[in-house]
Order: structure tokens, then C-alpha cells, then sequence
């Protein structure tokens, strides 16, 4: 019976033993997003087995991002890089260019059924797809694909993250046509600081003007913006947000002129810090659409 005993132990020590050897060599992708609300959904898909990284941090600004050398480091090391793509990201090339990184970032927002606007003459694509979470089902079904491609081990693992996140996305779209359907047409306008809720607009109906375009770095003119009170005035906008990650002192001045009240802040390109309301893309979501629902109301 000692020998049997014996031989228990020794079994079952073995087997632990082995269970963490496997642990410890599972695969963790080593993943750059361009910026934090790309790097969570990338999070959210690939769970434990990626490490993400986000180039543009908290409250920043993905138009104006300047690179710096860990950035290059950061981006020469990855296994995968994610953009989002349509024109947000222009500073990438000049980035990959820097840092020698020798593969082709996965472009999430690919397949998005986008909008576009005439800006100086020329069709611009709206890059700010995230804000309407359907828009956000495409960019799951993008980040499986590439994360199963770079770690086919993990697949089903990539796959039940991504099916329980397309369940909180369905979730999110329905909490806003919750908050915002029962809103009368005529409330449904907000002025913000530039052209990046349209997609939200298209999916919710809601009307958002704005002094500049679909990039921060655009300037607008004086006749631009003396346009844009007379349309505010006329159209009754009773509401202006700021943004956390731009410059709020146009769309404060406009709406002085207008008689605007404000809103709040809204997380428009960047999540907040840990401590902060929109820490992850859907505590982002909800709270812009509270945000809005609330001024839509008074």
C-alpha cells in the first residue's frame, strides 16, 4: 500500500507539474492599438492572452498624437497593431517608417459602413466609427480574425470574448434607443466642439454641430462660425458639450454668442484615467449617452 501511495503522489505531482509548465507557456500577444478605446475592445477579445498597449493615452487627441521613441520600441516589438483606420491615425506611417516594424497593421474599422462630408473642397471620411457600438460589432469580428491568425491556439478563447462582448454591444445599443427614441425630434440637437459624433447621430437621430470638422488639427473660419450661430439660433440648439480631449474654447465662445446652456463632457476619442467616468469603451458609451439624454431633456 505504501507503494501505492507512493506512486499517487508521484502521479499527481507530476501532473501539476506539467499543468504549469503548460501555463507558463501559453502564448501572450504582445498588441499595440493606436489608441485607448481601440486598445480595450482589443482587451476585451483577447482577455489574458494579450498584453495591449495604447500609443495615444488617456484624454488625448489621436489627430494631433505625437509619437515618441518608446512609442517606435513599443511598436517595433508588437506581434499585432491595431489602427482604427479611415484617416485617424495620420501620423502611423511616419511612426512604422521610425521604427522599422515590418508587418502591416490590421485596420479594425474595415467593412464599417462609413459617412463622409465635404471639408475644403474635398470628400472626407468620418474616421470616429466607435461611437455608435454597432459600428463597434465590425471592429470585434476584425480583432478576432487577426488575433486567431497570430495565436491560432487561442482561438476559442478569442471567440467566446468576442461573442460575450458582442452581447454587451447589442446591450449598448439598446440603452440608447432606451434613453434617446423617447426624445421629441425637435429636441434631438447638440453642439459640440467638432464633427465626431455623426456616426452616434446617424444610428440614435440625433443633429450635432459643430465649429470644425471631422479633425481637431482643421481650423474653422470667421464666416464658418458666424454660420454656425445663425444655424444654432435658427434650429433652437439649447445644449453645447465640451470634449476631454480637445480644446474647449471655441465651442465655449459660440456658444456664448448663441445662448447655449451647458451639457457636461463628453469622451469622444479617448477614455479617461482609471478614476475617472469612462474608464473602458462601454462605461464610455453609457455616459456619453446619459450626457446627452440628460441636456436632451431639460
Amino acid at each position: 500500500m505504501k507503494h501505492i501511495r507512493h506512486f499517487a503522489y508521484v502521479s499527481t505531482a507530476l501532473i501539476s507539474v506539467m499543468g504549469f509548465a503548460h501555463a507558463a507557456s501559453a502564448k501572450t500577444l504582445d498588441v499595440v492599438a493606436s489608441f485607448t478605446v481601440l486598445g480595450d475592445v482589443v482587451h476585451e477579445v483577447g482577455g489574458k492572452y494579450v498584453k495591449v498597449k495604447s500609443l495615444v493615452g488617456p484624454d488625448g487627441d489621436p489627430h494631433e498624437f505625437e509619437p515618441s521613441p518608446d512609442d517606435a520600441k513599443n511598436l517595433k516589438a508588437a506581434d499585432v497593431v491595431f489602427v482604427s483606420g479611415e484617416g485617424l491615425e495620420g501620423w502611423m506611417d511616419r511612426l512604422i517608417t521610425a521604427s522599422g516594424y515590418k508587418r502591416t497593421p490590421v485596420v479594425a474599422s474595415e467593412s464599417v459602413n462609413t459617412r463622409t462630408m465635404e471639408e475644403d473642397g474635398q470628400t472626407v471620411t468620418d474616421p470616429h466609427v466607435w461611437n455608435s457600438p454597432v459600428n463597434v460589432l465590425v471592429w470585434v469580428d476584425n480583432i478576432e480574425k487577426a488575433l486567431e491568425k497570430a495565436d491560432p491556439e487561442d482561438a476559442a478563447a478569442f471567440k467566446a470574448n468576442a461573442d460575450k462582448y458582442r452581447k454587451t454591444l447589442h446591450e449598448l445599443d439598446a440603452y440608447a434607443h432606451s434613453k434617446l427614441d423617447k426624445v421629441s425630434d425637435e429636441k434631438r440637437k447638440v453642439l459640440t466642439s467638432h464633427d465626431a459624433f455623426g456616426y452616434f447621430g446617424r444610428e440614435y437621430k440625433v443633429k450635432f454641430l459643430a465649429p470644425i470638422g471631422f479633425s481637431t488639427e482643421t481650423e474653422a473660419s470667421a464666416a464658418d462660425v458666424a454660420e454656425l450661430i445663425d444655424q444654432i439660433k435658427s434650429e433652437g440648439v439649447k445644449a453645447y458639450f465640451i470634449e476631454n480631449s480637445n480644446d474647449p474654447k471655441l465651442v465655449k465662445q459660440v456658444a456664448s454668442a448663441t445662448g447655449a446652456k451647458p451639457g457636461g463632457e463628453l469622451y469622444v476619442e479617448a477614455l479617461s484615467k482609471k478614476s475617472g467616468p469612462a474608464p473602458t469603451y462601454e462605461k464610455m458609451f453609457r455616459y456619453n449617452v446619459d450626457q446627452i439624454a440628460t441636456a436632451l431633456n431639460k
